[in-house]
């Protein structure tokens, strides 16, 4: 506090010196040491120690008399006792005379033990201690640092001007571009140079300050423009202008109240349609991708920058002659370097110079045909054909310069000539030949063949023309002569054959094929059996299917274990049908069965191609090979029955079916067949008959459902019911057989009373018997729900609701339904984790009007199973129409490849009007799973309303192709009992009424 009493008092205004206080060292408050240096050493020292006994104040006295005492000596004093200069800095010694001594400095010393000795003087005692080798290694480390930067500074300057110096020579100067000109410039004469015309102002500012001058333009507002057109429109009609008046300033004629304002809502409609249009071309109004050419677009851009790339093209060029010129001068031979020289000078736009270099480059080198090729194109026409003719005299050899020089000849007879000319002096040339018989008409075409197989005779190609145009006779001895010649080549044999082939010799074919593959092994000819399989194919396109029959016959075993045919001919039989060869797959099956007669597997494999690829004819035929061949398999019977009676040959199908029944007694499948076939064709006693026979002698439980089905179908309830009680009796597991019960006693509930509860009874006989059966609970919620319109009638009427006292009474059909519920329920609790059961109990709230509980009862489904396509659909369905997307994007994650989940993606792209997507995803449902009718229909639904006629069309055809059998909305058209006898087609279009109708008034997910 004193000090800063005394710093405060002392240096006030006053302005008087402050006095230094007791024992004040500088730098002390502020963390500064006292250090103590060399020239402290000696004389300094003392006066630092007397600095030290009598104070702050002394100190500064004894270092003032210090310098003054060294200004009086000099400008340091008088250097200390054996004092070496620079040894503190780390520098070498000096002798006693000054000269060159030892790289350390040394001193004279005494030691009692040693005597008198020299030592350096880091070592001499009380000289040179730590403090000084301390500065010693501070200094060279600075001085080390200060060196080391400027080298790098040096390094950095010599890098920079090398990158300059490079710089500069890769940069392409102006003046260097235009050298050659600048040279040339020496040649001008006085009158040239004045001729030169003046250059004049052409710049952008020029251009527009003349346009600025002649033309004014000044735009008119937009109600000058209204009224304008008004005007003329009352002009045209012929009114007159209400109250019209003329303003003296602008001279405009304007209308009254009713035509100034100005009907701007026009101008921006049209603004709008303009803008509209531009955006049109640069987007898509499908995916919001631009129409822009990506490819054009950067043409474009490449186009732009052309101007900047002529510089660095011109420099290019200049190099490139600098470049060849030393090739052409080194090494003169080298045709290709005269022919990139001469296409240099083309690629810089001067044709006469390549020219001129090209010419040059013939006379160097003349046995170059590439140097005379390139010499022809360089010129025009007339003067080409007389280069070429130079170069066939000095080389008589080049195929190419003659087949240059005949192309370049307009009239065949001059293009004969020349290759006439050529085949004298090259007779074996394959190219030359095929060139002039090309140029000829048949006959002389044969005789220039006849002489090219003696010259050339190891081109087949030559033997397979000649024998194209020989007769028949005279071909098999053209053939036969290349044969000799040509012993190893297949072609020459396959070529026999086909000739063989296209005189219906056909024993003969594989005599020949079977000859050629003995010769061609003996011969050493390995032919791979791929190899002979496109050789096969190759037979099929050329309209020669007996020599592809007989090449796979002999081939088609070769390099196949026998453990491994069957899987290998029918995987090659898969392959050429993928190929599009239906001959040779045929021939390959056609071998297979003749190996293997007893597998069903390539009998079914043989129908199928001969029903997708065949006619009506060879179907039958293989059917009927296969129906002797394995005469116990019921379903070649069957399908060759099925394909009389489609063709309207019911005798043929019965007799069929009687030859299936000698060979079959007592096969349902061919009992049925028989009974439908009848039934089919009205004949109805035969069918029951046949029925009863096949209960006798082939009881089987579908056999007494089908005798239910045709009793009710011809309104004999009692036979049918009958025919039902024996059947339950004798198979009490079949659950069809209770729900044909349950639905005669249901249709007939209109008519009786008790109809209902014996209804009831059936279904509930059924699900004591058959727990597990979906379709029978469902039955029987159905026939619940639906029981109140009988049950209430006589208690509500009419009405939904009835009034009691004011108050509203439930709905008579709230007890049916609540009996629908709990038997959903138990149905449940029977058969845990059945997305069918569960979409049932949430349709039942729907079609009662409880939309919470059918959401809430959709959410529990879906959580007991996530993964059921048909829920994920209905969550689709009855999605609020801003969630139906999201929705959709989730059952696609979880059931990809579901084909409800497909459908009703597909069906929210048709509602968005996206009908090339709906289509897309309606085919990938179709594809997925073709024998679910639901889809089929849905798909026929869409190009009825968005398709044409030919797409509708061919939805239908491919489902009558498909013959589905599945689905809730397809399974409840096709089995009503009025259309079991309808077709497909027909069906079809049943179907779409019933979807089109709930379209129209529900939801379309409720099947009808």
């Amino acid at each position: 506090m004193s000090y800063l009493n005394n710093r405060v008092g002392n240096g006030g205004p006053s302005g008087s010196k402050a006095v230094r206080p007791q024992n004040y060292v500088p730098g002390l408050g502020r963390g500064a040491a006292g250090f103590t240096t060399r020239s402290d050493v000696g004389p300094a020292a003392n006066v630092a120690l007397t600095a030290e006994s009598t104070g702050g104040s002394r100190a500064a006295d004894a270092r003032a008399a210090k310098l003054q005492a060294q200004k009086q000596k000099g400008l340091f004093g008088d250097a200390p006792q054996n004092y070496v200069p620079g040894a503190g800095r780390g520098a070498g010694s000096m002798g006693a005379a000054g000269t060159g001594g030892p790289a350390t400095a040394t001193v004279g010393s005494y030691d009692a033990f040693g005597g008198y000795q020299e030592r350096p003087v880091n070592e001499v005692p009380g000289q040179y201690d730590e403090d000084d080798d301390e500065a010693d290694r501070i200094w060279a480390a600075i001085d080390e640092r200060v060196q080391s930067r400027k080298r790098k500074s040096q390094q950095r300057k010599e890098e920079t001007v090398a990158t300059s110096a490079e710089t500069d020579n890769a940069r392409v100067r102006i003046g260097s571009q235009f050298r050659e000109l600048k040279e040339k410039l020496k040649d001008v004469s006085e009158d040239q140079w004045a001729a030169i015309p003046d250059v004049g102002d052409h710049s952008i500012k020029y251009k527009r300050q003349r346009q600025q001058q002649n033309e004014m333009f000044t735009p008119l507002s937009d109600t000058l423009l209204e009224q304008r057109n008004q005007a003329n429109l009352d002009a045209t009609a012929g009114n007159t202008a209400l109250a019209g008046t003329t303003t003296a300033a602008d001279g405009i004629h304007t209308t009254g109240v009713t035509t100034t304002m100005a009907n701007m809502s026009g101008l921006s409609a049209a603004r709008g349609t303009v803008l509209g249009m531009s955006l049109d071309k640069m987007s898509d109004s499908v995916s919001g991708q631009t129409n822009v050419d990506p490819q054009g677009y950067l043409t474009s851009l490449g186009s732009s920058t052309t101007a900047l790339n002529n510089a660095s093209q011109v420099a290019d060029i200049h190099k490139a002659r600098l470049l060849l010129k030393s090739v052409r001068d080194t090494n003169p031979q080298h045709g290709p370097g005269w022919i990139a020289s001469a296409r240099v000078e083309e690629t810089a736009g001067k044709l006469l110079q390549a020219r001129k270099i090209i010419q040059e480059g013939t006379r160097v080198c003349p046995d170059n045909e590439d140097v005379w090729l390139e010499a022809a194109r360089l010129h025009p026409i007339p003067v080409a054909k007389s280069i070429l003719a130079t170069a066939v005299r000095r080389i008589p050899t080049s195929i190419q310069i003659f087949l240059k020089a005949a192309s370049l000849e307009t009239a065949d007879s001059a293009k004969k000539a020349v290759l006439r000319k050529a085949l004298e002096a090259n007779p074996t040339s394959t190219l030359l030949w095929k060139a002039a018989i090309d140029l000829e008409e048949a006959d002389d075409a044969r005789v220039l063949l006849a002489v090219a197989v003696e010259k050339v005779p190891q081109d087949v190609d030559l033997w397979l023309a000649l024998a194209r145009l020989e007769t028949y006779q005279s071909a098999q001895k053209v053939l036969n002569k290349a044969r000799k010649a040509l012993p190893s080549d297949r072609s020459v044999w396959l070529a026999a054959a086909k000739l063989e082939e296209s005189q219906d010799h056909v024993d003969t074919v594989s005599k020949i094929v079977d000859r050629a593959v003995r010769s061609l092994r003996k011969q050493d000819a390995v032919i791979s059996r791929e190899q002979w399989l496109e050789e096969a194919e190759k037979a099929e396109s050329a309209d020669a299917p007996i020599t592809s029959a007989a090449i796979i016959h002999h081939t088609i075993g070769q390099d196949v274990e026998e453990e491994d045919c069957l899987r290998t001919w029918s995987e090659d039989a898969k392959a050429c049908v993928a190929r599009g060869s239906v001959v040779t797959a045929r021939s390959i099956l056609a071998h297979a069965l003749r190996v293997f007669p007893s597998k069903r597997v390539l009998w079914m494999q043989a129908v199928e191609l001969e029903r997708q690829h065949g006619t009506a004819v060879t179907l039958e035929e293989r059917l009927r090979d296969a129906t002797h061949a394995l005469p116990r398999v019921e379903i070649f019977w069957l399908l060759r029955a099925k394909e009389q009676w489609m063709a309207g040959k019911v005798d043929e199908a019965r007799q069929i079916l009687t030859d299936a029944f000698a060979a079959n007694p007592d096969s349902e499948s061919v009992w049925l067949a028989a009974a439908k076939l009848e039934w089919e064709n009205d004949e109805l006693e035969r069918a029951r008959v046949l029925f009863a026979r096949a209960r006798e002698r082939a009881p089987t439980a579908r056999v007494y459902m089908k005798s239910a089905i045709l009793e009710r179908e011809q309104k004999c309830f009692g036979d049918a019911l009958k025919l039902v009680e024996e059947g339950i009796e004798k198979y009490p597991k079949f659950a069809k057989l209770y729900m044909i019960g349950g639905q005669i006693y249901a249709d007939d509930m209109p008519k009786h009373k008790g109809s209902l509860d014996r209804a009831r009874k059936f279904y509930q006989r059924g699900l004591e018997a058959c727990l597990e059966n979906v379709t029978l609970w469902k039955l029987a919620s159905r026939l619940e729900e639906s029981a109140w319109r009988f049950d209430a009638k006589d208690a509500a009427g009419e009405s939904d609701k009835a009034v009691s006292n004011g108050n509203v009474v439930a709905k008579p059909g709230a007890a049916g339904a609540t009996k629908a519920r709990s038997l959903l329920e138990l149905a449940r609790l029977k058969n845990p984790k059945n997305a069918e059961l569960w979409l049932e109990a949430v349709r039942l709230e729907r079609r009662n009007g409880s939309l919470r509980i059918s959401e809430s009862l959709l959410a529990k489904a879906l959580q007991e199973c996530p993964t059921s396509g048909m829920l994920l659909a209905e969550t689709i369905w009855t999605a609020p129409r801003a969630t139906q997307k999201s929705k959709s994007a989730d059952a696609i994650q979880l059931c990809p490849d579901d084909p409800q989940v497909i459908v009703a993606v597909a069906s929210l792209f048709a509602s968005e009007r996206k009908h090339e997507k709906a289509r897309k995803w309606f085919d990938r449902a179709v594809t997925l799973n073709p024998d679910l009718g639901d889809s089929w229909v849905r798909y026929y639904v869409f190009e009825l309303q968005w398709g044409t006629v030919e797409q509708q069309g061919a939805v239908k055809e491919r489902c009558i192709a498909a013959e589905p059998k599945h689905g809730e909305l397809w399974a409840s058209t096709r089995k009503e009992v009025t259309r079991r006898h309808e077709s497909i087609g027909e069906g079809l279009e049943v179907a779409a009424q019933k979807l089109r109708n709930a379209q129209e008034s529900e939801n379309p997910s409720v099947m009808l």
